[in-house]
């Protein structure tokens, strides 16, 4: 392969985007591999037992087993990981951050992942052991609490984490965000811009939290390189999500996928089990049987999910384009942002298919010429 730096965009973008599909592949079947043989080889019974034995008090055997399991997951999938979030990313010229850097907010992220995970698997089993006839029912209900906790939670206390905050300090365009949101019946917090260009050159922007916590998050890299006209566009977009209940909805689906995993453990895992030599599913042993149905359910239903969320994300466009009614806007920041982030213009369909929650930026940009 030539150097990232020597073709062409489209190019250095469909290497770019090549190289994360595989990675992506290669990360979905290993986790898969991974937790089969650990499961076979009834290394998971023995950690269990030796656990059990080596624990005093019984009620900690199920958060030591998941802190060694995770541990371990995590530190399997360490080398991939980092050659994707950082190696690969200053290959193609996309990343500003030192390895120290990145090894402190891998530290964070680690950290936050292993509390929330073990914090919801933990109540997964205390759901599984109350309600053992219709836990698969509980643990849906307790997704979608969990998932409107965590979307009022993340920009107040996760974001933080890794980028420092600050008021918007253009008010011009500060005025334009507020008259936009004021137009739409939205309530924001404010407009806070994020120090983004530290560890990279893409550019992004939100609008997140819920109820008192919304807010509208803008990337420096973006508020510093697009016009007003074009980060308006953008916030019409995020605020359409907003307007069209999307994520309202998206936290139903979820919930609804989520019911048709956990029914379909309740009723075929038995056979799983018994072939594993496990007690039960209530057996923390069992945990690696779990996650191999998360897996193999994830890629049945990723491209199902990927088809609604190109569905929701062209009804934003559609309504951004409308309230705006600015087309060329729209147009000129899609071009930037295929050439910023190194995105796949035209992937094939199969791509398309199983890796995207967005429709293409030229399947973007042709819908905007069509308004």
């Amino acid at each position: 392969m030539l150097p990232a730096n020597s073709v062409d965009p489209v190019t250095r973008a469909k290497q770019y985007a090549t190289l994360k599909y595989t990675f992506a592949l290669a990360d979905t079947f290993s986790i898969f591999f991974v937790l089969l043989i650990f499961s076979w080889s009834g290394y998971s019974i023995l950690l269990a037992r030796w656990i059990s034995g080596a624990v005093p008090i019984n009620f900690l055997a199920q958060p030591v087993y998941l802190t060694i399991a995770f541990a371990g997951f995590y530190l399997l999938n360490l080398p991939s990981h980092f050659y994707q979030s950082h190696t690969l990313e200053h290959q193609f010229s996309l990343s500003r951050q030192t390895i120290s850097d990145w090894i402190k907010d891998e530290l964070k992220s680690a950290g936050v992942s292993f509390v929330i995970g073990l914090t919801v698997t933990l109540i997964f089993y205390k759901i599984l052991a109350w309600f053992p006839e219709i836990w698969w029912f509980i643990a849906a209900l307790f997704w979608i609490f969990f998932s409107l906790v965590l979307a009022r939670l993340v920009p107040v206390l996760i974001i933080p984490l890794f980028f420092k905050y600050k008021k918007l300090s253009d008010e011009a365009l500060r005025s334009r965000i507020m008259n936009l949101a004021h137009a739409l019946q939205i309530k924001l917090l404010d407009c806070f811009e994020i120090d983004f260009s530290k560890k990279t050159l893409k550019a992004n922007a939100a609008f997140t939290g819920w109820g008192s916590t919304k807010r509208v998050i803008l990337a420096d890299t973006l508020k510093d390189k697009y016009s007003h006209d074009e980060i308006e566009v953008i916030l019409a977009h995020e605020f359409a999500h907003y307007k069209l209940k999307h994520l309202l909805q998206l936290i139903i689906i979820n919930a609804s996928f989520t019911l048709i995993l956990f029914f379909l453990i309740f009723k075929t895992s038995a056979a799983l089990l018994h072939f594993f030599k496990f007690d039960s599913l209530s057996d923390i042993a069992a945990f690696p049987v779990i996650g191999m149905y998360v897996v193999v359910f994830g890629i049945v239903m990723q491209p199902l999910g990927n088809w609604i969320s190109r569905v929701f994300e062209r009804q934003a466009d559609a309504m951004a384009l409308q309230v705006t009614a600015k087309k060329d806007s729209f147009i000129s920041m899609m071009e930037k942002l295929s050439l910023q982030n190194l995105a796949d213009r035209n992937p094939h369909p199969i791509i398309k298919w199983f890796f995207f929650d967005h429709p293409s930026i030229d399947e973007r940009i042709a819908f905007a010429k069509q308004k």
